[in-house]
């Protein structure tokens, strides 16, 4: 590799030693095939459309038919991106991240795309989830390779590179037979793109045209950002191939029943992204109407938590009858720099976060409508928040049951310790956040709300049972609750 070229700009990854670190929230994948064009531009506003699927580090790499190259740092892509970065990108194959770590630690050496090389041939890996029999495979691997394999991604890329045979398809089979988990991964040689999905289609995957190309990403979205036609979604268990002679398929049979992540559709998921060809914002629509009628409060305003519950409290508005306004305005681009809040200013919480309409809130009973309660601290301070501003009273609702289990999959939930719905009742966090009531939405009707039936999903975060083939590899993990009141 050129070395007048910038600090990001890599040839094949090291291999650092590195601790496991807490489950976090998913990533963003995408890839491009496009021959004749230069696609590292296009792959980075694919890449911008799936930036809330992780805001840690940003990668792209890029191959003109002979080289791989790859450019990744930590931050948002417009902090590690430039123009001349992308014009150091040539070529018509590419591959893009945007990351939350999942295993392994948040530094520049676990940013992706990984590049790694076989005996025949070298490449780049984005993987969005999280594999649960990840120290299994490590242990079949030397012990000096063990050590230095620090994420899940960084097993699966060695076992393609390393423990497995033949070509690069061949190889993607193996480990797709041999890992547990979820694994929707976008994948590109010096001249072929591969995009395959967990056996269970856990994270989302979906292919488009781009032209007289190809691209694959994690949500539609993407896919309509660059002005590609959304074709479907990739199968559960199925590998998508692209190279010059087009487009083609092939599935990897394991038995296991679909089990997509309802969290998709609750809360990582853009609104506008397609599942199964009905946009999530009207799931989320119907989310809010279907709480309303599960938990009416008798309030005078419907507010929601800015972006993420708009939809929802628009519906529970309309269900209702009462009128949605706007009490919280998000300060948008707080978080999106490396200068860290002094102590005064993290004493003001959620301040930083939202900034209260005080002329909507004075004087009025409110609704607060949210998609989920982790912690409840958040919770706590939004509702404090709306309290000092005037609001009389504030009746919370969730358009998700209680999250009393951790989620192994790629969510940001790895402990019970970290869940306030494990170990308190709905009274209880109630009374914790300072709510004059709290109701939450049952799995009934949140599945009924996705418009799918109950045996498409993973709720494993709502009820301890995770997906068959998975639920087995978490023995120790999952614990049985005490039966806690409503």
């Amino acid at each position: 590799m050129d070395s007048a070229l910038p600090d990001g700009f890599t040839g094949y990854d090291p291999k650092p030693q590195c601790s496991e670190d807490a489950v976090r929230d998913g990533c963003g994948v995408c890839g491009l095939f496009v021959p004749g064009e230069d696609v590292a531009r296009a792959t980075y506003f694919a890449l911008y459309a799936l930036q809330h699927r992780g805001q840690e580090s940003a990668g792209i790499a890029v191959s003109d038919g002979r080289e791989l190259r790859c450019y990744k740092q930590m931050g948002l892509l417009s902090q590690v991106f430039t123009e001349d970065i992308l014009s150091g990108l040539p070529g018509y194959l590419s591959v893009g991240h945007t990351r939350y770590s999942t295993t392994g630690s948040s530094v520049v050496y676990n940013a992706q795309p990984l590049l790694t090389k076989t005996p025949v041939q070298s490449f780049a890996l984005a993987h969005n989830g999280n594999l649960v029999n990840t120290e299994a495979l490590r242990d079949q691997f030397p012990e000096d390779q063990a050590r230095a394999a620090g994420s899940d991604s960084e097993v699966m890329a060695r076992m393609i590179a390393e423990f497995s045979s033949g070509n690069i398809e061949s190889r993607i089979v193996d480990v797709m037979q041999r890992c547990i988990g979820a694994f929707s991964i976008v994948l590109a040689t010096e001249t072929q793109l591969f995009g395959f999905r967990d056996p269970w289609g856990i994270r989302p995957l979906c292919v488009g045209r781009y032209g007289d190309g190809w691209m694959l990403a994690s949500e539609s979205c993407a896919l309509n950002t660059v002005g590609a036609e959304f074709v479907r979604e990739v199968e559960p268990g199925e590998i998508i191939i692209i190279d010059k002679l087009g487009m083609r398929s092939r599935s990897i049979e394991t038995g296991n029943k679909a089990a997509n992540c309802i969290f998709e559709y609750i809360y990582f998921s853009r609104p506008d992204t397609t599942f199964k060809g009905h946009e999530l914002y009207l799931a989320r629509y119907r989310m809010g109407r279907a709480i309303a009628r599960e938990a009416p409060a008798a309030a005078d305003v419907v507010i929601g938590v800015p972006d993420s519950a708009t939809a929802a409290a628009i519906g529970f508005a309309d269900e209702s009858g009462l009128p949605y306004i706007e009490g919280l305005m998000k300060n948008r681009y707080i978080g999106r720099t490396f200068i860290s809040p002094d102590q005064n200013m993290r004493a003001q919480g959620v301040k930083l976060k939202f900034n209260p309409l005080i002329a909507n809130l004075k004087g009025k009973r409110i609704v607060l409508v949210d998609d989920s309660i982790v912690r409840g601290t958040t919770t706590r301070q939004i509702v404090s928040l709306l309290r000092r501003s005037g609001a009389s009273q504030v009746h919370v609702r969730i358009t998700s049951p209680p999250m009393r289990h951790p989620c192994f999959l790629g969510v940001d939930t790895a402990t019970y310790d970290q869940l306030i719905a494990a170990s308190h009742s709905v009274p209880e966090i109630c009374q914790t956040i300072g709510a004059d009531s709290l109701g939450y939405l049952s799995q009934e009707g949140l599945v009924e709300a996705t418009g799918r039936p109950r045996t498409d999903f993973c709720m494993g975060c709502f009820t301890g049972t995770y997906p068959e083939g998975i639920h087995e590899q978490l023995t120790g993990k999952v614990r049985e609750l005490a039966e806690i009141a409503p």
